[in-house]
């Protein structure tokens, strides 16, 4: 473990979580792998693990006037409004006084193969609401055609983003603006072959990203991306010096 993860992020913490979660991330040794993104936003948001209001404001968040989170989960399910089947987990789920927000962190899947988007019908229940009808949408294009986004995983989103909104409406969050945040990585190289990760792939990605985010403008739940490589870039600037060379350390770790 001591590998594992970075200096100042509580690991033997963090393992309890990934073990108690789905995926066998850890078990498996798939954590472990040098292509994770599972190590990347654990080690670059597990930092905040014990002390969330120290997670400097997300970039692009602008829509709330940034407050301190008081909470922030790792590997977090958040339910559907109905009992059975799938629930989505969120790399990480931050609470503040005004929003709550679920990150999905991305860092060579864009790149690789994926099978085509699909929805089972539950999805089509009417419990979203009326201001989630981009989301809506992108679901219904994508049960039509499961391959109109090559690179970016929208089905997963748009399920994050019905989870998100279920989240809202129950007591514990409710009247909070859920923001869905997407971080991504655009490496230089596949770690195990040093093959140059393909630049065309890099832009058609970020096409795919500024797509999605056209459609669901204006709905409920607000999305916001942001490459890590920013995400970086700011907290590097940060006044505390922990945090500074908490970005240095991801940085150099993952070379996202």
């Amino acid at each position: 473990m001591s590998d594992r993860f970075l200096h100042g992020v509580p690991g033997r913490k963090i393992e309890k979580i990934f073990n108690a979660a789905p995926g066998n991330e850890i078990e498996s040794g798939k954590f472990d792998n040098p292509e994770s993104s599972a190590a990347l936003a654990a080690n670059a948001f597990g930092f905040f693990l014990e002390r969330p209001q120290d997670l400097p404001p997300l970039p692009d968040c602008s829509q709330v006037a940034w407050r301190r989170a008081h909470s922030l989960v790792l590997e977090a399910t958040v339910r559907f409004p109905w009992s059975g089947g799938r629930h989505p987990v969120l790399d990480c789920l931050a609470a503040t006084p005004s929003a709550l927000i679920g990150i999905e962190s991305k860092r060579f899947e864009p790149f690789r193969k994926k099978s085509p988007a699909s929805f089972s019908r539950a999805y089509w229940r009417p419990v979203w609401g009326n201001h989630m009808k981009g989301y809506e949408g992108v679901r219904d294009k994508l049960s039509e055609d499961g391959r109109m986004y090559a690179f970016l995983d929208a089905a997963q989103l748009v399920k994050h983003a019905f989870a998100l909104r279920t989240a809202v409406q129950k007591d514990e969050h409710r009247g909070l603006t859920p923001i869905l945040f997407y971080v991504y990585a655009e490496p230089d190289s596949w770690p195990n072959n040093g093959k140059p990760v393909d630049e065309g792939a890099k832009t058609r990605h970020r096409e795919e990203v500024g797509r999605f985010a056209k459609e669901v403008d204006k709905n409920e739940v607000v999305f916001v991306s942001c490459s890590y490589r920013r995400l970086l870039e700011d907290w590097a600037r940060h006044k505390d010096d922990r945090i500074r060379a908490h970005a240095d350390a991801v940085s150099k770790r993952f070379s996202p």
